[in-house]
């Protein structure tokens, strides 16, 4: 397929769905990642993250997974559930 008639296909889902329509050249240089950005570039992080931060963030992590261990066991069957959906999400995943 062409990259012309990918164009017009796309258009003509894109209007079906209510989208903002853009034109083929925007759309050629968002797919191969030459987009202009109009906001600037995020400052580079200090020499050392804050240690403070460091350990609060590490003890939440630790909490939220022991939290997730005990209400795993307390309630087997929802633990269950949530493993197969787990697995069918990532069996549907597309890779």
């Amino acid at each position: 397929m062409s990259e012309a008639q990918y164009d017009a296909q796309y258009d003509a889902r894109s209007r079906s769905r209510g989208a903002v329509h853009r034109g083929a050249a925007q759309r050629g240089a968002a797919r191969h990642g030459h987009v202009e950005r109009n906001h600037p570039e995020p400052a580079p992080y200090e020499s050392a993250p804050d240690p403070e931060r460091l350990r609060r963030r590490a003890l939440f992590l630790r909490e939220l997974s022991e939290a997730k261990a005990l209400r795993d066991r307390v309630k087997p069957r929802r633990a269950r559930a949530a493993r197969m959906r787990e697995q069918m999400r990532m069996r549907t995943f597309r890779w």
